[in-house]
C-alpha cells in the first residue's frame, strides 16, 4: 500500500497546516493520528482511522467519525507522496462502500429489530462504481430491492417499507451533525428519477432497462458495481442487464446514441476553454470527463464484442483498449498519466476546504493550491496543467471528429412537401412562419447543435400540432414555449427518444393555457410524464413530503426543492385531468394533498431557520390552518391558499436564542416566515398565493394568536360568517393536542345556541353583499354565479350552524350528511360533484370562466361525465336549479338564474 518511492511526512504535515484548513482542523481533532503520520506510520494510521468509530453510539456517528480520520490518513498520505491515487481512491471507494452496507443494514434493523440485511441492494456507479471517488465526492448508487424477501412489518407493503429504509439510508449518510457528513448521496441515477421512488424494485428497474433506457444510462452501468446490501443479489441484477449495456452488434440508432453522448461532453460546457481562473478541471476543455468519456465511448463501441474491455476503473479501461489494439499505445498513455494527474489536482482543490469544487480559484487561493500540491505557485501550476489538458483535447477532438464533428452537423430546410399531409400547416406563409423560427427569431434554435435536434423530431413535431383539437393555438403556444426557454435542446432529444410525448405535449398546448405556461418557465416538466406512474395520483401527504425533503439541502436550496416537486406534480395532475385519467374530484384531492405536503415542509424549513437567530420556545408550536377550499380538501390548478396561525405553549415565555423573542413576537415572525417560504418567487418560480384574511379580526388583527385566543374571539366576538367559514377549517400542521383544540373550538362554535331567525337573516345579507360585489360571470362561473357553489356552500354551513349537525370540513362528505339527515334533497349532492367537476377542469382549461373553444368543451363534458356540450349544458341548469330549490326551501327566498 505504501509507495517505496521518495516520502516525506514532515512536509506533507506542514504543508497540511499551512494551506489545508480542512485537513488542520482534522489534526487537531486527531493527535494520535497526527502523531502516528509524524513518524511515518502510514499503513498502521490508515488501520487506525477503520476503527474511529468503534465506539460510537449508532451507526451514524461511528461512520462520520472514521469518514474524517481516513480522509486525515488519506490525505497527509497522499501529499506525502507515499500513498499513490488508486489507493488513496480506493481506500475512499472502499469505505463508502462500508458505509451504505452498514447503513442499510441499520435502516432494515431499525424498522423491523434483528432483521438481516438482505434483499436491499446498493449499485454504485460513477466514480464509486470505477473504485476512484475523490475526497469530497458525491456518490450516486441506485437503490434496488426484492419485494418478496424484503425485511419488513406485518402491515407494511413492500413498496412502502423500501422506501422507508432509503429515506434512512439517506439521512444516516447525508444529514450534517456535528460530527459531520459521510457523503452526499445523489439518486437521480435511477429509473426514471423524475417520478420514481427512492428505491426501486429489482424487476421494476429490469423493465426499464430492458424496454425504455437511453443511452446515457447505458454509459452509466459501465462503472457499475454491487457494492451494499444483499450483494449477490445485485450481482445478478448486473448480469442480467449485461446485453443492455453491452451490445454485441451497434445497429445506426446506437452509433447516433455514441455521437450524441461524445457532443454533449462538450456542448454542455461554457466555462473558460483553458486552464485559469473558473476552469473546471472536470468539465472544462483536455479535462478529466474527456479522460473517462474517452474510455467509456470505445468500451461502448467494442465492449460487447470484446469482454476484456469491461473494466470499471478508467485507467484499467484505457490499458485494455491499448492492449486490444483499439486506441494507441502512446495514447492511452498520455491520457493515463494525464487522467491521474488532474485527479491529483482535484483532490488538492477539494483538500483545502472539504468542498465539491472542481474550479481553479484566482490570485491568493490558487497560489494556496499550488503550495498544498508542492509547487511553487499557481503561475507553475497552471503551466503544468496548460500541458496536460492541450494534450487531452487534441485526443478528444480527434474522437469528436470521428463521430461526426461539429463542423459537419447539416440542419436539413424545411419544404412544402414536409408539410403536404398536414393541412392545417400546408401553405406557404406556414412555412415562412416555421422558417422564421430557424433564422435567428428565436434564441433556442440559434446553434447549429439545437437546430440539428429539432430537426430530428420536425416532422413528427409538426404532425402532433396538426392533429391536435386546436391547431392554430397548439401551434401558438409553442411558439411561446420556445420564445421563453433559453435552450430547449434537452426537450428535443426527449420527444426524439419519447415520440409518444408528442401527442401528449400537442394536446397541453391545445388545452391548457397554465399547463402551457408552466412548459414555457419548465421545459423539464415533460420528463416527468416518460413513466406510467406520472398517471398515477399522489399517495399520502407523508409520502409528498418525503419526496419534497432533503435534510442535507440548505434553506434556499430546500425551498427550491418544494417548489420543482409541487410543479412536478400539479403538472402531471393536470395532464390527468386533461386525460380523463381520473375523476377531477380525485385530483382536486390530490392538489390539496400536494399544497398541505408543501405546508409541512416550508413550515418546518422556516421554524428551523427561524430558530437558528431565535432559539426555540419550550413547548410553543407553530399550527396551520386551512380553511375554504384547502380546509376541505378540495384544490384546482387556480387556488390560492386560505391560511391562519396559531400558537401553542406560554403566551409569556420567551424564546432560547441568541436573540430572543417573547411568544407573540415570535410566532407572528415565524408565522411570516412561513408565509414567505410559500409564496416568495425563488430561482424555481413561486409556489402558491396565501390568504390571511380569515384571521381573527381579519387584517387589523394579529397575524397569529394563540389558541386559547383563538377560542376565545370566536365565542364572543366572531361574525357569523366567520363562523361559517370555521365549518370548513382544518389543522394542517401542528401537534396532535393542538388538532384536537382546534377541533373543539369548531365543535363548540357549531353547538353554540343561536337564534335561527337572526341566523338566516345574517346569510342572506352577507351572500346579497357578495353577490353585488362579485357577481358571476357567465354560465359558465359555476362558483359565483347563482345556483352556483357559492350558493351551495353558504346554504351548508348554515344548515350546520342551525342544526349543529355534520361538522364535517369536507364539502362533499357534509353534503351527503346533510342529506341522510334530511336537510337537503338528493339532487343537491348529485349538484354539488357535477359543479366541482366543473370548476376543477374549467380552471385548466379556461380559467376566466369565458366560453372555451370546441376542443375544451370536449374536455369539458367528459370530465363532468356526459355526453357533449349541450348535455353539459343542460345538466348545469339542472344542478343549479336544484341548488336554488333548496335555497328557495330554506331561507323562503327566491333565486334568480340567468341561463
Amino acid at each position: 500500500m505504501i509507495s517505496s518511492r521518495s516520502v516525506d511526512w514532515s512536509d506533507a504535515l506542514a504543508r497540511a497546516r499551512g494551506h489545508s484548513p480542512f485537513l488542520a482542523g482534522l489534526l487537531d481533532r486527531w493527535p494520535d493520528l497526527e502523531a502516528l503520520l509524524a513518524a511515518g506510520k502510514g499503513e498502521a494510521a490508515i488501520a487506525h482511522a477503520r476503527a474511529a468509530g468503534r465506539d460510537a453510539a449508532d451507526v451514524a456517528t461511528a461512520l462520520r467519525r472514521e469518514k474524517q480520520a481516513l480522509a486525515l490518513a488519506l490525505g497527509i498520505g497522499d501529499l506525502a507522496g507515499a500513498l499513490p491515487l488508486l489507493t488513496v481512491t480506493g481506500e475512499l471507494s472502499d469505505f463508502a462502500s462500508r458505509a451504505l452496507h452498514a447503513s442499510i443494514g441499520e435502516a432494515l434493523a431499525h424498522r423491523v429489530p434483528g432483521a438481516a440485511n438482505t434483499a436491499m441492494t446498493a449499485l454504485a456507479l460513477g466514480k464509486h462504481g470505477a473504485g476512484e471517488l475523490n475526497y469530497s465526492s458525491d456518490i450516486d448508487p441506485i437503490l434496488l430491492y426484492d419485494r418478496v424477501r424484503l425485511p419488513r412489518r406485518e402491515r407494511d407493503d413492500p413498496g412502502e417499507a423500501a422506501q422507508i429504509a432509503a429515506r434512512r439510508v439517506v439521512q444516516t449518510m447525508s444529514a450534517q451533525t456535528a460530527e459531520g457528513y459521510v457523503f452526499r448521496v445523489d439518486l437521480r441515477l435511477r429509473p426514471a428519477s423524475e417520478v420514481s421512488p427512492l428505491a426501486i424494485s429489482f424487476d421494476a428497474a429490469l423493465t426499464h432497462y430492458e424496454s425504455s433506457a437511453l443511452a446515457w444510462e447505458r454509459a452509466a452501468f459501465i462503472r457499475a458495481r454491487s457494492v451494499a446490501g444483499d450483494i449477490e443479489a445485485g450481482q445478478r441484477f448486473l448480469a442480467a442487464i449485461r446485453p443492455f449495456v453491452w451490445r454485441k452488434s451497434l445497429d445506426f440508432g446506437a452509433i447516433a446514441e455514441v455521437g450524441s453522448l461524445v457532443h454533449r461532453i462538450r456542448d454542455d460546457y461554457s466555462g473558460p476553454p483553458h486552464p485559469g481562473p473558473g476552469y473546471d478541471m472536470k468539465k472544462g476543455r483536455g479535462g478529466i470527463r474527456e479522460v473517462e468519456f474517452f474510455a467509456q465511448i470505445h468500451q461502448l463501441i467494442h465492449g460487447g464484442r470484446d469482454p476484456s474491455l469491461r473494466a470499471s476503473g478508467t485507467r484499467a479501461a484505457l490499458d485494455a483498449l491499448a492492449a486490444a489494439d483499439i486506441v494507441a499505445g502512446e495514447d492511452a498513455r498520455v491520457m493515463g498519466e494525464a487522467y491521474d494527474r488532474l485527479r491529483v489536482v482535484e483532490h488538492r482543490l477539494q483538500m483545502v476546504n472539504d468542498r465539491q469544487t472542481h474550479a481553479l480559484p484566482a490570485g491568493d487561493a490558487l497560489d494556496n493550491v499550488a503550495r498544498l500540491d508542492g509547487m511553487a505557485d499557481g503561475a507553475a501550476l497552471i503551466a503544468e496543467l496548460e500541458t496536460i489538458c492541450n494534450a487531452v483535447s487534441a485526443r478528444f477532438d480527434r474522437l469528436v471528429e470521428a463521430h461526426g464533428g461539429a463542423r459537419r452537423v447539416t440542419v436539413p430546410a424545411m419544404d412544402l412537401d414536409e408539410l403536404a399531409d398536414l393541412p392545417a400547416f400546408a401553405d406557404a406563409e406556414m412555412i415562412e412562419r416555421f422558417a422564421s423560427w430557424e433564422s435567428g427569431r428565436l434564441k433556442c434554435l440559434r446553434s447549429q447543435v439545437a437546430r440539428a435536434a429539432f430537426a430530428a423530431i420536425r416532422p413528427q413535431l409538426l404532425a402532433a400540432l396538426a392533429s391536435a383539437a386546436e391547431p392554430e393555438r397548439a401551434l401558438t403556444r409553442w411558439e411561446n414555449m420556445l420564445a421563453r426557454l433559453p435552450s430547449a435542446i434537452n426537450i428535443f432529444h426527449l420527444l426524439e427518444a419519447r415520440p409518444a410525448l408528442l401527442e401528449t405535449l400537442a394536446r397541453v398546448l391545445a388545452l391548457s393555457p397554465a399547463l402551457a405556461d408552466a412548459l414555457a418557465r419548465r421545459g423539464d416538466l415533460l420528463d416527468a410524464l416518460i413513466d406510467r406512474s406520472a398517471f398515477d395520483l399522489p399517495g399520502p401527504v407523508d409520502d409528498i413530503v418525503a419526496a419534497m425533503t432533503d435534510d442535507a439541502l440548505d434553506y434556499e436550496a430546500a425551498l427550491d426543492k418544494v417548489r420543482r416537486v409541487v410543479g412536478d406534480m400539479r403538472f402531471a395532475l393536470g395532464v390527468q385531468l386533461l386525460d380523463h385519467a381520473h375523476d377531477p374530484l380525485d385530483v382536486a384531492a390530490a392538489l390539496s394533498r400536494v399544497a398541505e405536503a408543501a405546508i409541512r415542509v416550508c413550515s418546518a424549513l422556516a421554524a428551523r431557520e427561524f430558530a437558528a437567530a431565535h432559539g426555540r420556545l419550550g413547548d410553543g408550536k407553530l399550527v396551520v390552518l386551512g380553511l375554504g377550499r384547502l380546509g376541505g380538501g378540495v384544490l384546482t390548478h387556480a387556488s390560492d391558499l386560505d391560511l391562519v396561525y396559531l400558537f401553542t405553549g406560554d403566551f409569556e415565555a420567551e424564546s432560547d436564542g441568541r436573540r430572543p423573542l417573547g411568544a407573540t413576537t415570535y410566532f407572528n415572525r415565524l408565522a411570516q416566515r412561513v408565509t414567505a417560504a410559500l409564496t416568495v418567487p425563488t430561482a424555481e418560480g413561486a409556489l402558491f398565493e396565501v390568504d390571511t384574511r380569515l384571521r381573527p379580526s381579519g387584517t387589523q388583527g394579529l397575524l397569529a394568536v394563540s389558541v386559547a385566543s383563538f377560542a376565545r374571539y370566536h365565542a364572543e366576538s366572531a361574525w357569523t360568517w366567520e363562523h361559517m367559514a370555521l365549518m370548513r377549517a382544518r389543522v394542517l400542521d401542528g401537534p396532535a393536542q393542538a388538532r384536537a383544540d382546534v377541533r373543539a373550538v369548531i365543535e363548540g362554535v357549531a353547538h353554540a345556541p343561536r337564534d335561527p331567525a337572526r341566523l338566516r337573516e345574517d346569510v342572506l345579507v352577507m351572500r346579497a353583499e357578495m353577490a353585488t360585489h362579485k357577481p358571476g360571470k357567465g354560465p359558465l362561473d359555476v362558483k359565483l354565479s347563482r345556483g352556483g357553489l357559492v350558493d351551495l356552500e353558504f346554504l351548508v354551513h348554515f344548515l350546520q350552524l342551525r342544526h349543529a349537525a355534520c361538522i364535517e370540513p369536507d364539502l362533499r362528505r357534509a353534503v351527503r350528511c346533510l342529506v341522510d339527515a334530511g336537510h337537503l334533497p338528493p339532487a343537491v349532492a348529485d349538484a354539488h360533484d357535477l359543479l366541482t367537476r366543473v370548476l376543477v377542469t374549467l380552471r385548466l382549461v379556461s380559467a376566466d370562466a369565458k366560453m372555451p373553444p370546441p376542443a375544451a368543451r370536449a374536455v369539458l363534458a367528459d370530465n363532468a361525465r356526459v355526453a357533449d356540450w349541450d348535455a353539459l349544458i343542460a345538466a348545469l341548469d339542472k344542478a343549479r336549479a336544484s341548488v336554488a330549490e333548496a335555497w328557495s326551501t330554506t331561507f323562503d327566498e327566491t333565486l334568480e338564474i340567468s341561463a
